[in-house]
């Protein structure tokens, strides 16, 4: 099989997994600070035995200011989960998902705040757009407090998100399994005070949604899409990541019945659009360089620069 071909298999299966996710929380039954605790928990045991058993850790290339900022990207992409499993809760997952893409245009604005970046002025139009296709997917009416909840909640998470993406963006000369451990593994002792293990101990079958939670979506699904990144040109990755937010919105219509609405499906194109276009535009080779992050091969493989839950 091909190089390129088998990358298109394996980003692929990635994004479907991705796209099942919110199956999985809703299924589990718990809190979405159970779920995240137990994701982190199992995803750190499922990354930990593959990167023991690749040999990663051997020249792991973590000084203390890598791993200082591994520790606080972990640190917000924990919470982006929880934020976005709220979402879920309090809407529905096509409609938390198809907000929560609204990541790059975030990444875009806190590059300039934080990092002095320059917005063009393509930029600017294509987050306008954006702003239309969000206006149009909220469908918000006055006294839909459930819908606006899983708005704030949904996006919450992507700023969460592409504050994440901005750290990660500093650390080199690690491998990415290694970054998405320590990004897990620091969720651990950050979410005990949350959890409770009153409510997790009459889960029953919830158990079994959780254990797949951390060992597929988290372990099985990084090291897919780690793979992938090495063997495809970044055009190629921006477009198959929008399988993930296809995938999420039919399981959610196929199990649950949910679906958006005539006049929020307008929306969707325009973030589809507007997101490819930024996302495209930022890993030109006329675009401002960013340091390399370990794993982004190309840019995407750092597990918090991928739009996947």
């Amino acid at each position: 099989m091909r190089n390129e071909t088998r990358g298109n298999l394996e980003l692929t299966a990635a994004m479907v997994l991705s796209g099942t996710l919110g199956i999985f929380v809703v299924e589990s039954g718990a809190s979405p600070f159970d779920v995240v605790f137990f994701r982190c928990l199992f995803g750190a045991l499922a990354l930990g035995a593959y990167s023991l058993a690749r040999g990663f850790f051997t020249g792991h290339g973590f000084t203390a200011k890598k791993l200082g900022l591994a520790a606080l990207g972990g640190a917000f992409i924990v919470f982006n989960w929880v934020f976005l499993f709220e979402a879920y809760e309090a809407t529905s997952i096509s409609f938390a998902t198809v907000v929560y893409h609204t990541q790059p245009f975030f990444l875009v604005l806190l590059g300039a705040a934080v990092l002095r970046e320059r917005i063009s002025a393509a930029k600017v139009g294509w987050l306008a757009v954006a702003f239309a296709g969000l206006v149009l997917v909220s469908g918000i009416r006055p006294g839909d407090t459930a819908s606006l909840k899983g708005l704030g909640f949904a996006l919450a998470a992507a700023v969460l998100y592409a504050l994440s993406t901005i750290v990660t963006k500093r650390i080199s000369g690690v491998r990415p399994h290694l970054i998405a451990l320590v990004q897990v593994t620091t969720g651990i002792p950050l979410l005990l005070p949350f959890a409770d293990f009153g409510e997790a101990a009459r889960l029953g079958a919830g158990w079994g949604w959780l254990v797949g939670l951390g060992v597929i979506h988290t372990g099985v699904m990084y090291v897919l899409m780690y793979a992938a990144y090495a063997k495809l040109p970044t055009a190629r990755i921006a477009v198959l990541a929008f399988t993930y937010p296809a995938v999420a919105m039919v399981a959610d219509w196929a199990v649950y019945g949910h679906h958006i609405g005539l006049v929020q499906a307008f929306g969707v194109p325009l973030i589809v659009l507007a997101s490819l276009r930024v996302t495209l535009a930022a890993r030109t080779p006329a675009a401002a360089p960013a340091p390399r992050t370990a794993g982004r091969v190309p840019e995407a493989a750092s597990p918090v620069a991928t739009r996947s839950a």
